[in-house]
């Protein structure tokens, strides 16, 4: 009820009556009355003035209240076509993805986002450690249970990717409403988020966001799926072995970030663009927008390849996802980043 009441004073942006409040969620005066009191003891600042009602205040003149990180906050920001259908929040938990995964086996249903402050084992790719501290960063995950091939579901990370930078860009420009991004020539922000392929975000030529995709499949079926992401978000000390190469959205953008925002816009537009793969089983349709936020695309890359290493210029990727590179004979490799690492020359991009 909290969630719902807060996206009903967030929508109207001015009062709200109680009584208009108990009809909508078919409630007693008394039940609203202590769900506001509920809300306010979280952080929220909520006017309320006699025979008008509720009003939302959200003018930034409350620092306490702009990144409230909760169950409530991000429910109350999420679209119905994102198809998160739960959202569970922890103050601090193991792994947002082992959780996700111990939940889709004891037969949760699809559209669970599971989100936390803090993880205690949380994980990266090839099972190095993913740093989580509290108070500071994004950490969820992710599981629903999608129609397509198993041989298929690589693409969905390369999806959330492009979903949490289109998303990030909503943040930095101010943006409250959705557009179909830009193209490359037009002029960006020096430190707008960019797609390292195939998944990490960068900023300024260095990661801000990373992201762990597992799945639970038969040979031609898949169970579920889990996506992780980790964002890092305010400004905190990076342990010496990533500190050259990481970096926060707010040290980047000199603003405030609300983590239950973020995280809410990100599956916003994720939901949309993975029912879409589900009837297309490609990602032509993102191609674009996906190249259009490419750090590489133009540049020279390093593709580290098991059976010999060589140079070209990343040149996009093509329907499944895989980085097209022209080599100097002017012939065009496809890198299927489940074999294969890709590093810019001069420095991490």
């Amino acid at each position: 009820m909290k969630a719902k009441i807060l996206e009903l004073l967030r929508k109207r942006q001015d009062f709200v009556s109680g009584q208009e409040l108990c009809t909508i969620l078919n409630v007693s005066r008394t039940a609203v009355w202590k769900a506001i009191r509920s809300l306010e003891s979280e952080g929220y600042v909520i006017e309320a003035v006699r025979n008008r009602g509720y009003r939302l205040v959200e003018d930034g003149s409350d620092a306490a209240s702009y990144d409230i990180y909760s169950a409530n906050e991000i429910k109350s920001r999420l679209e119905e076509a994102s198809g998160v259908r739960e959202v569970l929040f922890f103050d601090s938990i193991d792994s947002t993805n082992t959780e996700c995964a111990r939940r889709a086996s004891s037969g949760a249903g699809s559209g669970l986002l599971i989100a936390s402050d803090n993880q205690t084992a949380g994980r990266g790719r090839r099972g190095r450690n993913w740093t989580s501290p509290s108070g500071s960063n994004i950490y969820f995950s992710y599981m629903f249970r999608p129609d397509v091939s198993p041989s298929d579901a690589p693409m969905l990370t390369l999806l959330m990717s492009l979903s949490v930078c289109m998303a990030m860009e909503k943040i930095l420009e101010g943006r409250i409403y959705r557009t179909s991004g830009r193209k490359r020539s037009e002029k960006r922000n020096e430190m707008a988020p960019m797609i390292k392929w195939p998944n990490d975000i960068v900023i300024d030529g260095k990661k801000c966001c990373g992201m762990l995709t597992e799945m639970n499949c038969e040979s031609d079926y898949i169970g579920y799926v889990v996506i992780g992401v980790g964002i890092n978000v305010r400004h905190q000390k990076f342990p010496k072995e990533i500190k050259a190469t990481a970096i926060t959205l707010e040290d980047a953008w000199k603003k405030p970030v609300p983590r239950s925002l973020l995280t809410a816009e990100i599956l916003n537009i994720f939901g949309p663009m993975a029912k879409r793969f589900e009837e297309e089983k490609n990602l032509g349709f993102i191609r674009r927008e996906y190249y259009d936020r490419l750090v590489n695309a133009g540049r020279k890359v390093r593709v580290l390849d098991p059976k010999g290493e060589y140079d070209g210029i990343a040149r996009g990727i093509n329907e499944t996802g895989e980085l097209l590179v022209e080599t100097d004979d002017g012939k065009i490799k496809e890198v299927n980043s489940g074999e294969v690492s890709v590093r810019g020359i001069y420095g991490y991009v």
